[in-house]
């Protein structure tokens, strides 16, 4: 989305807070309203429709280069899904500390090359099945969701979507490789935590659930294979211009709907519906957001962030109760703005490194604040709660995932300052 001339009234920002409060507020208030995509898409609809029009006719340009990024948007969290929906990892280890550990250390490395969502998917039936047969085990998919669903997709533009959003803007696809120093601080702190906490949880188990779960050992399968090969298409598409990288990632995604075994996909239980609710909410939130970006461009130095961390602390903490990849841009496009008026080097897409790094880590690293933070999370709360584990409620969980990952945050807030 490029810059525009267009003069906005501050209240042009109100759908866009209202469509973000609707995304956060409905699931938890009317769950059964709220479940049908079609309702979703008429309340997106009556709020993005009136931005649409005036967008249209105050700057058509502006109007289709949120398209062109929506489409890019959507294209690869449709291919990433329907690839990595097709395969499926089966069987059943023995569910020791050892093992939990390794299964959230191999996720949290490849939610940087599969997405966090794609490797939620892959992995999260695993752990459940790994641990159905223990009693203590509430903190298992508490911390998948931290390690796999977000931190570990801090690497790659294929992570997490408020960094592709970044790529789209311009951003080197290798430059968030430079925060490997804060994904190996946060996923080696939690990855600590949890083989303590499991080691405890452990200890508490019953001989004969212990027993039983040995018991049930089944060696690892992977149905799907094929889909390797298309997830690897769709990774080296995101090296191609536009729209060439869009068709080769359509390409990709079609050839595994209709080539090879269906088996994985059926036994994933894959269905088009979570990702038809992110094309719908964020056509949304692409439209309604343009009005707030072009204030931002315009007035965002008057928010008063000027250090690293303050970014870093004010794109996590709205992260959390909203939607990470709108805020995302927003933070990005103040800090575009506060380093113009500031005269600070614009060394990555018109910010210092230290701020972009600060707003890449605060929207990744806080969308596991609450459920509403990332997409996976709300899914794998879901389907463990399905396979009978014990889910926090949304206030409780959102106290622990802040206490759990606090030194994560004083660490990050230290570190962002060296880029």
């Amino acid at each position: 989305m490029q810059t525009s001339p267009l003069t906005v009234p501050a209240y042009a920002v109100l759908p866009f807070v209202m469509v973000l409060a609707g995304i956060a507020i409905l699931p938890l208030t009317v769950p059964a309203l709220w479940e049908r995509n079609r309702n979703k898409a008429i309340f997106v609809g009556i709020l993005a429709t009136p931005v649409a029009v005036w967008l249209l006719a105050r700057g058509p340009a502006y109007l289709w280069n949120v398209g062109c990024e929506y489409f890019s948007f959507v294209c690869v969290g449709s291919a990433l899904f329907v690839v990595t929906g097709g395969i499926h990892l089966g069987g059943d280890l023995r569910a020791s500390p050892r093992n939990n550990t390794l299964v959230l250390g191999i996720g949290a490395v490849l939610a940087s090359l599969l997405g966090t969502t794609g490797a939620s998917m892959l992995l999260i039936g695993l752990l459940l099945r790994m641990n159905a047969q223990r009693r203590h085990t509430g903190h298992i998919p508490f911390f998948f969701i931290l390690l796999v669903a977000n931190v570990g997709g801090l690497l790659t533009p294929l992570g997490d979507p408020p960094l592709f959003l970044g790529f789209l803007r311009g951003v080197p696809f290798h430059w968030t490789l430079r925060l490997f120093p804060i994904w190996l601080v946060a996923v080696g702190y939690l990855l600590g935590v949890f083989y303590w906490l499991d080691r405890r949880a452990w200890a508490r188990e019953a001989p004969a659930d212990i027993d039983r779960g040995a018991g049930q050992v089944v060696p690892l399968s992977l149905e799907g294979r094929l889909n390797l090969i298309w997830l690897l298409g769709v990774v080296l598409s995101f090296f191609l211009p536009s729209p060439v990288r869009e068709a080769a990632m359509i390409a990709a995604a079609v050839g595994s709907l209709t080539l090879g075994s269906r088996v994985g996909r059926d036994r994933n239980g894959f269905t088009f519906a979570p990702m038809t609710e992110v094309a719908v909410l964020f056509a949304g939130i692409f439209v309604t957001v343009a009005p707030a970006l072009a204030l931002l461009e315009q007035k965002g130095s008057a928010l008063g962030l000027v250090k690293p961390w303050q970014f870093f602390v004010a794109s996590g903490v709205l992260s959390g109760v909203l939607d990470n990849a709108p805020t995302y841009l927003a933070f990005l496009t103040a800090g575009q703005s506060t380093a113009s008026a500031l005269g600070l080097p614009a060394s990555v897409v018109g910010v210092p490194g230290s701020y972009l790094a600060a707003i890449s880590a605060g929207a990744v690293l806080m969308g596991a604040n609450t459920y509403v933070g990332n997409s996976p999370n709300f899914m794998v709360k879901s389907m463990a709660e399905a396979a009978g584990y014990r889910m926090p409620s949304f206030a409780r969980y959102a106290m622990m995932a802040i206490a759990v990952l606090l030194p994560v945050y004083l660490a990050t807030a230290l570190l962002v300052a060296r880029y």
